[in-house]
């Protein structure tokens, strides 16, 4: 093997590790955690009662409970959720959070929600199975209607082209829950 070969692959064998989620067990459960905003996130809990102990979903939770979506997303799913942190909606123009909260605005801020949401139960790895059977690129329909485009711009590493052209990363991919998966992206993605 040549030390060119050796070193791509190191390269690429670091690249999927940095992408791995820290995982832990718990001690009283037993169960394989993985942090995300301070918080444990249990495979046997469902997306709701998991994202509202962490710290970095707050915003996501609030705009959930507005929204009305709370008990759909605590049921059977399978779902798969690209859940933007707080420092996502902050990217958004000032005032756009506050104005989606409003009772009047629930249709746009519920159509805004379910733009992040995927049926069914989809991993990091099969998100990246889908991009390379796809040559470079897979198109998601999403609970809103919209599509969503999953590339892999590098080795580990997965972004989302939303309707509108903007991109967001999953920063903590495979969050995996009772009714579903959760991958924590760095950016709100926004429907057609």
């Amino acid at each position: 093997m040549s030390k060119f070969t050796v070193l791509l692959s190191a390269v690429a064998v670091g690249a999927l590790i940095a992408a791995a989620p820290v995982v832990a067990q718990d001690k009283m459960s037993g169960e394989k955690t993985v942090n995300v905003g301070g918080a444990p996130m249990y495979p046997s809990k469902n997306i709701i009662q998991n994202a509202v102990n962490s710290k970095d979903h707050t915003t996501l939770v609030a705009a959930v409970k507005a929204a009305g979506l709370v008990e759909t997303l605590e049921g059977a799913g399978p779902f798969t959720v690209f859940a933007p942190t707080n420092a996502a909606f902050t990217k958004l123009p000032a005032g756009t959070v506050d104005a989606l909260l409003k009772p009047e605005n629930k249709p746009k801020l519920t159509a805004v929600l379910t733009y992040h949401v995927v049926p069914g139960r989809l991993t990091a790895t099969s998100l990246m199975k889908a991009v390379k059977d796809g040559g470079g690129s897979a198109k998601f329909k999403t609970v809103e209607g919209d599509e969503i485009t999953i590339k892999q711009p590098e080795a580990g590493k997965l972004s989302i082209t939303d309707a509108k052209g903007g991109t967001s990363t999953v920063t903590i991919p495979d969050v995996l829950q009772s009714n579903g998966v959760i991958h924590v992206v760095d950016t709100v993605l926004l429907p057609g």
